[in-house]
């Protein structure tokens, strides 16, 4: 079985663990539970619980523990794609293919979804607790998951763009927003696996390098794909960043050297990955596809 074969298949089994721990749609509060539903079921790479659960394996975790953290994580970056959408942000009408979520459930429906997503996430978390005898490792992850989310995290990240949005950004504002936006959930991705898997606090550190190089590299491959691809392949409009007069990797340091970073950038990571003395093939593979990736 090659790489991709093997990623469809583990995509369908992350599919099945995220709409196991979904919300059921029912009660007077329905509406939003539907569009909470309807977001994360719009599909996408499902990128973070992957890499969170071969992580996971990758140090010998083979419980289910891993699992309400894999639906979280999902929720939690659901949640940021709502908000990015709506009309005081991005404003976009398309995303994965089908409309966002404002656009099918209205303006303040979908600020209600993306608050309500978040929050269950940790509800959903926190049932790894009932699943596992490494109670202080779970609750650790539920810390280090609420800190990659939060204002030194994810959402420190946006705050940053948002302000800077139709002004120029130098290249250490950039640098923050994208490790910031874009790394810090990939980071606690991979460092949730580890820990319930038992790494050490040495691997833990070599875990968190490696992610953040993989969200570097993946945000200049979407940076890249704004100005090449189109809205059929990406299931996205194309050109967002320069509607919304955005400055990206790419306009930085033009096309061609934003192509050869990415390439180095997962080199990178991979090597960093190769430090814990550790093989996962699947995820190096996992890795590498984020260069190659159209959409």
């Amino acid at each position: 079985m090659n790489a991709k074969e093997q990623l469809k298949i583990y995509t369908e089994e992350v599919e099945a663990v995220i709409e196991k721990y979904l919300p059921a749609e029912e009660g007077h509060q329905k509406t939003v539970l539907e569009a909470m539903d309807y977001s994360v079921r719009a599909g996408g790479k499902r990128l973070r619980p992957l890499l969170m659960r071969e992580t996971y394996r990758l140090f010998g975790g083979n419980g289910s523990e891993v699992e309400p953290f894999m639906a979280a994580i999902e929720m939690i970056h659901t949640s940021s794609l709502i908000h990015d959408d709506l009309p005081c942000m991005d404003n976009d009408t398309l995303r994965r293919g089908v409309p966002t979520t404002w656009v099918k459930y209205g303006y303040d429906m979908a600020v209600l979804a993306g608050d309500g997503l978040m929050i269950y996430a940790f509800e959903t978390a926190a049932k790894a607790l009932s699943m596992t005898e490494n109670k202080e490792r779970a609750a650790r992850c539920m810390g280090l998951l609420a800190e990659k989310t939060g204002i030194y995290g994810m959402i420190g990240g946006q705050t940053v763009d948002v302000e800077l949005t139709n002004k120029p950004i130098p290249k250490d504002k950039l640098d923050f927003i994208y490790r910031l936006k874009t790394g810090a959930l990939l980071e606690a991705s991979m460092m949730i696996g580890a820990i319930l898997a038992g790494a050490g606090e040495e691997d833990i550190k070599a875990i968190e390098r490696t992610a953040s190089l993989v969200g570097l590299a993946f945000q200049i491959q979407d940076d890249i794909l704004d100005v090449t691809s189109s809205p059929e392949m990406l299931g996205k409009p194309v050109l967002s960043d320069e509607k919304n007069n955005k400055t990206t990797y790419v306009t930085l340091e033009g096309l061609e050297k934003a192509q050869k970073d990415v390439e180095e950038i997962s080199a990178k990571a991979v090597d960093e990955l190769h430090s814990v003395g550790r093989t996962n093939e699947f995820l190096e593979e996992l890795i590498k596809m984020l260069v190659t990736r159209k959409k």
